[in-house]
């Protein structure tokens, strides 16, 4: 065939079992659609409709590109051209040994260094990543959970350093520990552990960011992993849950922290079904808090999401499908009612994306914003005959999911049983199962395939990088005071052994020049390491 193309035949889409042809009002009479209970109005429990009164109509989402690789000063380049081209706010993408605890010159972290994030060892690092940018103008987010307490530490360190107001830094920091024994490994310490280093951050931020969202509660990975829409509400919520739990326990005040709590999900393939998993969302989180939790405060039960489409679904086959598949998912969160959204790189199947190709990803909200009109109206979806009953399908299923957490004694002990694992891979391996005998489509990989693909123009990390990386965080460690970085360290030992919140240490210890693998080793030394043990 000309040009090297080969379609195969075009074949009818498999039915789903879930979605009739067609929807009326007695579907809504079946499930007991009640307009004043399940909706609301915008702004007000249960918040189905959005939490915000006014929604885009006062202000846009935030439109919030991830990015992140190599060192510091070329993140900080993409930043910039980030900004220049509209974003609104920035997410930082960590390496893996930052991620996980070691510095860029330990053995563990050799061939990883600034290949799939920024590596910041230092201060000196976080201080050249945020160069020429005022934190107290712009939004930060941070993905990382083990090592987050050192992260958000040395960003405060840095607001200091450059004379921004430290009470007016707004941002995330993501610190969702629980998801990452489920779905992605970068653990350090064993769970109760861990869940003190969140809540000492919980109590810690209240009074010193107090604008900074201390977690973001995020269902993403589990879905990267392969879960459902209805796993992933679950799951989310339930962790949340665990959260909340878990600071309640440590004698906070659930009205003082909880509206600080945010939530991360993704947005994938089936547009209907995230809206309505969006939707229903809210509406079991505003339950949750108002009525299992008893919060008084409406900010409370309020459920605040970031959200990124799904990078599971992006093909290294044609990958310029994946803009396509990208701009879907991204106007399904918009009308899901998202706070800020991500839009991944057409080519990120291949390698981290390309400045084309970030650039490509924030036009694809900026078109939805400015083109679309879908931000004139709030929830334009609301009262519609499938999209409630289908919100309604989804949150019962999740429902059912919680009460099967319940009745495992709760989700540390569902996540500790592996359980909730188990669950993620037999719904990864159905849908791998779907694709492999077509009953599922992906274009341009079982349908609509090309026998040639072409080339595309790849990121690449410059090997030099790691080389460089080390030998500035070794010259740091010849030029900085003994005596007060030893002592520092000393009194994160010590504040990790007798209870007191480690941050106020964390802090002293970023700003004597401790490195992040040492603050991680020093908890190390009192906390130990978590050893995964799985019984179903």
């Amino acid at each position: 065939m000309a040009g090297g193309l080969q379609y195969t035949v075009p074949m009818p889409e498999p039915k789903s079992p879930h979605a009739k042809p067609v929807y009326t009002a007695t579907d809504l009479e079946a499930i007991g659609f009640d307009p004043g209970r399940d909706l609301g109005y915008p702004g007000e429990y249960p918040f189905t409709r959005g939490i915000q009164p006014t929604m885009y109509r006062g202000r846009l989402w935030t439109m919030r590109q991830y990015a992140g690789m190599g060192d510091a000063e070329e993140s900080n380049r993409r930043y910039k051209f980030l900004i220049a081209n509209g974003t609104a706010g920035l997410s930082v993408a960590f390496d893996l040994p930052t991620q996980i605890g070691y510095d860029s010159d330990d053995s563990m972290a050799l061939g990883e260094v600034g290949k799939v994030g920024v590596a910041i060892d230092s201060i000196e690092d976080m201080t050249r990543l945020f160069d020429g940018i005022s934190l107290d103008k712009i939004s930060t987010s941070m993905t990382i959970n083990a090592t987050a307490s050192i992260l958000l530490a040395l960003y405060v360190a840095v607001a200091r350093r450059t004379g921004a107001e430290v009470k007016k830094l707004s941002g995330t920091v993501q610190n969702d520990i629980l998801k990452e024994y489920i779905a992605r490994g970068t653990y350090i310490y064993p769970i109760p552990y861990a869940m003190r280093i969140v809540t000492d951050m919980f109590a810690w931020a209240n009074d010193e960011v107090p604008e900074w969202n201390t977690i973001s509660i995020s269902g993403y990975h589990m879905r990267e992993a392969g879960s459902t829409a209805a796993q992933e509400v679950a799951f989310t919520l339930a962790n949340g849950m665990a959260y909340v739990q878990a600071a309640v326990d440590a004698g906070l005040d659930i009205d003082r922290f909880a509206p600080r709590l945010s939530f991360f999900f993704n947005a994938h393939n089936k547009f209907f079904e995230e809206v309505a998993k969006f939707r229903c969302a809210r509406r079991l989180w505003a339950s949750i808090m108002r009525d299992r939790f008893g919060a008084k405060n409406p900010r409370s039960w309020m459920l605040r999401f970031h959200t990124q489409t799904a990078g599971s679904t992006l093909t290294a086959q044609q990958p310029e499908n994946n803009i396509v598949r990208t701009a879907i998912q991204a106007l399904s969160a918009v009308l899901g009612g998202t706070q800020s959204l991500h839009t991944n790189g057409y080519d990120e199947a291949l390698a981290l994306p390309t400045e084309e190709a970030a650039r490509i990803a924030l036009r694809t909200q900026q078109i939805i914003a400015s083109e679309s009109g879908v931000a004139q109206t709030i929830d334009p979806f609301a009262g519609a005959y499938y999209v409630e009953s289908l919100t309604s399908d989804v949150e019962q299923q999740a429902r059912a999911y919680l009460d099967r957490i319940d009745a495992l004694g709760g989700m540390l002990r569902a996540i500790e049983r592996g359980w909730v694992q188990q669950e993620i891979q037999n719904a990864a391996y159905d849908y791998q199962r779907a694709v492999d005998t077509g009953e599922a489509t992906v274009v341009g990989v079982n349908r609509f395939t090309r026998e040639e693909e072409p080339e595309i123009p790849i990121q690449r990390i410059d090997e030099s990088l790691e080389r460089k990386q080390v030998e500035r965080l070794r010259a740091l460690r010849a030029r900085r005071d003994a005596q007060s970085w030893q002592s520092s360290l000393d009194r994160v030992r010590d504040h990790a052994r007798n209870g007191a919140n480690l941050m106020p240490a964390i802090l002293e210890a970023v700003e004597s020049y401790a490195t992040v693998g040492e603050i991680a080793a020093a908890m190390r030394d009192v906390f130990g390491e978590y050893q995964e043990s799985v019984t179903i």
